[in-house]
Protein backbone atom coordinates (compact mmCIF):
# COMPACT_ATOMS: atom_id res chain seq x y z
CA UNK A 1 0.00 0.00 0.00
CA UNK A 2 1.47 3.32 -1.08
CA UNK A 3 0.56 6.57 0.62
CA UNK A 4 1.35 10.15 -0.41
CA UNK A 5 2.39 12.77 2.14
CA UNK A 6 2.65 16.47 1.35
CA UNK A 7 4.54 19.42 2.79
CA UNK A 8 3.56 22.95 1.80
CA UNK A 9 6.03 25.82 2.10
CA UNK A 10 6.43 29.26 0.59
CA UNK A 11 9.16 31.65 -0.38
CA UNK A 12 9.33 35.10 -1.93
CA UNK A 13 11.81 35.72 -4.70
CA UNK A 14 12.57 38.01 -7.61
CA UNK A 15 13.63 37.02 -11.09
CA UNK A 16 13.92 38.16 -14.66
CA UNK A 17 13.09 35.95 -17.62
CA UNK A 18 15.73 36.67 -20.20
CA UNK A 19 17.71 34.82 -22.85
CA UNK A 20 21.12 36.50 -23.28
CA UNK A 21 21.47 35.00 -26.76
CA UNK A 22 18.45 36.98 -27.99
CA UNK A 23 18.02 40.65 -28.83
CA UNK A 24 16.25 42.93 -26.36
CA UNK A 25 13.33 43.06 -28.80
CA UNK A 26 12.95 39.28 -28.96
CA UNK A 27 13.22 38.99 -25.16
CA UNK A 28 10.51 41.64 -24.79
CA UNK A 29 8.32 39.88 -27.35
CA UNK A 30 8.64 36.43 -25.76
CA UNK A 31 8.79 37.31 -22.04
CA UNK A 32 6.89 40.63 -21.92
CA UNK A 33 6.67 42.16 -18.42
CA UNK A 34 8.65 39.23 -17.04
CA UNK A 35 11.72 40.56 -18.91
CA UNK A 36 11.83 43.77 -16.83
CA UNK A 37 15.53 44.62 -16.47
CA UNK A 38 14.85 45.63 -12.86
CA UNK A 39 13.35 42.20 -12.10
CA UNK A 40 9.96 41.36 -10.57
CA UNK A 41 8.84 39.13 -7.72
CA UNK A 42 6.48 36.34 -6.78
CA UNK A 43 5.14 34.79 -3.61
CA UNK A 44 5.85 31.17 -4.52
CA UNK A 45 3.93 28.30 -2.94
CA UNK A 46 5.79 25.01 -2.93
CA UNK A 47 4.20 21.60 -2.40
CA UNK A 48 6.49 18.62 -1.99
CA UNK A 49 4.85 15.21 -2.39
CA UNK A 50 6.55 12.04 -1.15
CA UNK A 51 5.02 8.65 -2.00
CA UNK A 52 5.93 5.33 -0.46
CA UNK A 53 4.99 2.48 1.84
CA UNK A 54 4.38 3.42 5.47
CA UNK A 55 7.22 2.12 7.64
CA UNK A 56 6.04 -0.92 9.64
CA UNK A 57 7.38 0.43 12.95
CA UNK A 58 6.60 4.16 12.70
CA UNK A 59 3.69 4.22 10.29
CA UNK A 60 5.43 7.10 8.50
CA UNK A 61 6.02 7.28 4.78
CA UNK A 62 8.47 10.04 5.67
CA UNK A 63 9.05 11.96 8.90
CA UNK A 64 7.32 15.29 8.19
CA UNK A 65 9.59 17.19 10.60
CA UNK A 66 12.60 15.89 8.70
CA UNK A 67 10.96 16.81 5.38
CA UNK A 68 10.24 20.30 6.71
CA UNK A 69 13.85 20.68 7.88
CA UNK A 70 15.26 19.52 4.52
CA UNK A 71 13.05 21.93 2.57
CA UNK A 72 13.93 24.80 4.90
CA UNK A 73 17.69 24.18 4.79
CA UNK A 74 18.05 23.44 1.09
CA UNK A 75 15.20 25.40 -0.55
CA UNK A 76 13.54 28.16 1.44
CA UNK A 77 16.70 29.40 3.16
CA UNK A 78 18.41 29.40 -0.23
CA UNK A 79 15.61 31.00 -2.32
CA UNK A 80 13.57 33.16 0.08
CA UNK A 81 13.97 36.92 -0.42
CA UNK A 82 16.59 36.35 -3.07
CA UNK A 83 17.04 37.48 -6.63
CA UNK A 84 17.11 34.09 -8.32
CA UNK A 85 19.15 35.35 -11.30
CA UNK A 86 21.84 36.96 -9.15
CA UNK A 87 21.84 35.15 -5.80
CA UNK A 88 21.16 31.48 -6.57
CA UNK A 89 24.01 29.58 -8.21
CA UNK A 90 21.72 27.18 -10.10
CA UNK A 91 20.28 30.10 -12.10
CA UNK A 92 23.52 31.81 -13.09
CA UNK A 93 23.17 30.22 -16.54
CA UNK A 94 19.58 28.93 -16.38
CA UNK A 95 16.50 31.06 -17.05
CA UNK A 96 14.51 30.98 -13.75
CA UNK A 97 11.13 30.13 -15.23
CA UNK A 98 8.66 28.36 -12.95
CA UNK A 99 9.43 25.18 -14.89
CA UNK A 100 13.17 25.47 -14.29
CA UNK A 101 12.72 26.45 -10.64
CA UNK A 102 10.61 23.32 -10.07
CA UNK A 103 13.22 21.09 -11.72
CA UNK A 104 16.03 22.66 -9.67
CA UNK A 105 14.05 22.18 -6.44
CA UNK A 106 13.29 18.57 -7.39
CA UNK A 107 16.95 17.83 -8.14
CA UNK A 108 18.08 19.33 -4.83
CA UNK A 109 15.49 17.36 -2.85
CA UNK A 110 15.99 14.15 -4.83
CA UNK A 111 19.56 13.98 -3.49
CA UNK A 112 18.27 14.27 0.11
CA UNK A 113 15.32 11.84 0.04
CA UNK A 114 15.75 8.08 -0.25
CA UNK A 115 15.52 6.86 -3.85
CA UNK A 116 12.87 4.21 -3.08
CA UNK A 117 10.43 7.04 -2.30
CA UNK A 118 8.71 8.81 -5.19
CA UNK A 119 8.99 12.58 -5.22
CA UNK A 120 6.97 15.28 -6.95
CA UNK A 121 7.31 19.06 -6.75
CA UNK A 122 4.42 21.45 -7.41
CA UNK A 123 5.32 25.13 -7.60
CA UNK A 124 2.72 27.90 -7.70
CA UNK A 125 4.09 31.10 -9.19
CA UNK A 126 0.67 32.75 -8.85
CA UNK A 127 -2.67 31.46 -7.59
CA UNK A 128 -3.55 30.42 -11.13
CA UNK A 129 -0.18 29.49 -12.64
CA UNK A 130 1.69 26.46 -11.38
CA UNK A 131 3.96 23.69 -12.60
CA UNK A 132 4.64 20.10 -11.55
CA UNK A 133 7.80 18.06 -11.89
CA UNK A 134 8.01 15.32 -12.82
CA UNK A 135 4.88 15.65 -14.92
Amino acid sequence: MKVAVFRKEHFNAAHRLHNPDWSEEKNELVFGKCNNKYFHGHNYELIVKVIGEPHPETGYVYDMKLLSDIIKEHITDKFDHKNLNLDVEEFKNLNPTAENIAVVIYNILREKIESELELKVTLYETERNYVEYPA
